[in-house]
């Protein structure tokens, strides 16, 4: 899990370190603007679009009317994604523009050791992941400048989260991008990129950076903590915890017969879902559609299909915090290390229904998996997941789960180590159940 998420600062780096993960464990990447092989539903596959990725594996005797088991999780997380025209200098700081995504705790990134991660396009249209070092910084107000600091922090949106990158004049962004472009690991590069690379022996330079999808990340790696090293603080728990349990488990376990076994690593979760690479747009239609197609499906067939598949759409959720008690019900109060949980939500935040609740007992007993429930205090409204989004666009029954944190959407999060393996059990044992 640790090298995973090293390897993951992005969805892009993400979504790629999941197709290596799987290009080491025999399964044929595929190009969306290629034709599919008919026989590519009944073997192991899968496919990128930007920062996202579904793959499959399938059972023996798979058939057009064969029913798929699908891991739903989201490879993005909330932080902050580099504006156009990033460089500027304020009162001799050089710094760099950048804008908020999602809902993160604006102040747990103050005083941080970060670096930019992403993706850059060159005017060649050539695709490059980067990523660098530690070089920014979003500096906190001294508490002498600030003596109320402590009765309430308030962050200006704008003002107070552009973080500084030198004293230097001059200092560019992109450049920083571009050198990073070209000291990018083996591998880390589009086909396209590569041939460029090749034919320019200068490599990227800042002029030639036309697109930008780079965001700040935290340097620090993760770590097991705690009195008896029960603990992983880690970035971006929300939701690489669920993505790799996905991973492991695709894998891992042998798919039930006549089943197809899924994992939808979706980006954009935490925007909403509406984008070409979300949960709410067509990526995974489109790839069912062409899995399907090359079993000779009908739309009876389909039909058919899907009403006997499910989603288990996993995301991470809150354990009880020691210090905020009454943020949570007053009676269904999980912790971590007790199991993964089952989420449930009467308006439909989450999609788990009392066929959903059966289905997860069942593959957590399997699985041999403690497993606890979560339920949001009436006056604190939850967050939402991909689950009711997967259900309401393919109709496929969908169950919510996700490992308890605390510290959800901080810079740095924290969950159980059992939590994180149990999810890992129990997605191997839903893929195997017939």
């Amino acid at each position: 899990m640790a090298g995973f998420v090293a390897a993951s600062p992005s969805s892009y780096h993400a979504a790629h370190a999941l197709a290596d993960a799987l290009t080491r464990a025999g399964f044929i990447g595929h190009d969306e603007a290629s034709a599919w092989d008919p026989a590519a539903a009944e073997s192991r596959g899968f496919v990128v679009r930007d920062g996202a990725l579904i793959a499959w594996r399938a059972g023996q005797d798979v058939s057009a009317t064969s029913p798929v088991r699908i891991l739903g999780a989201h490879t993005d997380s909330p932080g902050f994604v580099l504006k156009p025209q990033p460089d500027f200098v304020s009162d001799g700081w050089a710094q760099a523009g950048v804008e908020i995504y999602g809902g993160p705790l604006l102040n747990s990134w103050l005083d941080r050791d970060l670096g930019f991660a992403g993706r850059v396009v060159t005017r060649d249209g050539a695709e490059h992941l980067v990523h660098t070092h530690a070089v920014a910084r979003i500096p906190q107000l001294a508490i002498h400048l600030d003596r109320d600091a402590n009765k309430g922090l308030t962050l200006d949106r704008q003002r107070h989260t552009q973080p500084v990158l030198a004293t230097t004049a001059g200092v560019s962004v992109y450049s920083l991008l571009a050198d990073a472009a070209n000291h990018a690991p083996a591998g880390t590069f589009t086909e396209t990129a590569s041939a460029r690379l090749a034919a320019d022996p200068r490599g990227v330079v800042a002029e030639d950076i036309v697109g930008t999808d780079v965001r700040l990340y935290d340097t620090q790696g993760a770590a097991r903590i705690g009195a008896a090293g029960e603990f992983f603080a880690s970035a971006r728990l929300d939701n690489l915890s669920s993505t790799f349990a996905g991973l492991v488990a695709l894998i891992e376990a042998e798919p039930a017969p006549g089943t197809i076994s899924m994992l939808a690593a979706f980006d954009h979760e935490e925007l909403g879902s509406d984008t070409r690479s979300g949960a709410s747009g067509p990526f995974l239609a489109e790839v069912l559609d062409r899995l399907r197609a090359g079993l000779g499906a009908t739309v009876e067939d389909t039909a058919r299909a899907n009403s006997a598949s499910w989603c288990l759409s996993a995301d991470a959720g809150h354990s009880v915090h020691p210090n905020y008690p009454e943020k949570h019900d007053p009676h269904v109060r999980p912790l971590a290390g007790r199991g993964p949980m089952l989420k449930v939500n009467a308006n439909q935040r989450y999609a788990t229904d009392a066929h959903g609740a059966a289905l997860w007992a069942g593959v957590c007993a399997t699985a041999g998996v403690a497993t606890q429930e979560f339920v949001s205090n009436n006056t604190v409204p939850c967050g939402s997941t991909i689950g009711p989004l997967t259900a309401t666009r393919l109709g496929i029954r969908t169950v919510d789960v996700g490992v308890p944190l605390l510290s959800m959407h901080s810079a740095r999060e924290l969950a159980h180590v059992d939590d994180l393996h149990g999810l890992a059990r129990a997605v191997g044992a839903f893929y195997e159940r017939a």
